[in-house]
């Protein structure tokens, strides 16, 4: 394993933030927290308690999990997207380094960069509602575990995408729209029973889910069943990262 190359692939998307930090951590925590206003406060108070949890504090799980999602995949899409955009991907390429070396430094970063990210939003609660976190071994260990798992997602896009306009396609128009539908801020026990039906298609609904339990030990669906969801989903991603591998798709053409 060489160590190396792979702390210098991680150090140098690590950097990246810093250097885009208003676009990165700014934009998020500021778009967070006027989702904290509006509906934890403004909305909030008009509305009782979900499952025995204040409105405010039972959304805060779901607002994480969009901002980590979102999050997630556009920092791991854009880190190989651009070495593919300026060519300098045939250097790593031909590198001495394994493609397992490479995966671990884009992934890696961009999952620190989400996990970074959560962590403050998660700060950035208190100062707008009290909260408890009933199982934190389980909280941090979810939030790595999506963290890296749409990192994976994100790095599969950024080497499907042949232009700017596709690296917002999935983040836009799919996985925004899911995780408003997936119970960021309501229970989906709330719904009338078809649509409840239908919610379960939704994947995102596990990780909202999971998260959620790790807070509050509230759940709609059962844990289990959440875990075994998201740990798919990673296989499936894993999978698709070792065929485009060894393949070479859109990285040796």
């Amino acid at each position: 394993m060489n160590f190396y190359a792979i702390r210098a692939i991680y150090l140098f998307e690590l950097a990246r933030t810093w250097r885009t930090l208003l676009q990165s951590i700014a934009t998020p925590v500021i778009t967070t927290s006027l989702y904290f206003v509006v509906f934890g406060s403004a909305i909030g108070s008009s509305m009782t308690q979900v499952h025995g949890v204040s409105y405010g504090a039972f959304i805060i799980p779901g607002l994480i999990m969009l901002a980590l999602l979102t999050e997630s995949i556009s920092n791991a899409s854009f880190g190989i997207y651009m070495p593919k955009y300026s060519g300098t991907i045939y250097e790593i390429l031909s590198a001495p380094v394994s493609y397992l070396e490479i995966l671990i430094g884009y992934v890696g970063a961009a999952a620190t960069k989400s996990i970074i990210l959560g962590l403050i939003i998660l700060l950035t609660a208190r100062l707008f509602v009290d909260f408890e976190i009933l199982h934190p071994f389980w909280m941090v260990a979810f939030l790595i575990l999506t963290a890296v798992t749409f990192s994976l997602f994100g790095f599969i896009i950024g080497v499907w995408a042949d232009g700017w306009e596709k690296l917002q396609i999935v983040p836009a128009l799919i996985v925004t729209p899911l995780t408003f539908l997936g119970g960021s801020f309501y229970s989906i026990n709330m719904l009338p029973p078809v649509w409840q039906t239908v919610t379960l298609f939704n994947p995102v609904v596990y990780l909202i889910s999971a998260f959620r339990w790790s807070f509050y030990g509230v759940s709609d669906v059962s844990v289990g069943i959440s875990l075994a969801m998201i740990l798919g989903f990673l296989a499936l991603c894993i999978g698709a990262v070792a065929w485009i591998f060894k393949s070479g798709y859109r990285l040796k053409n």
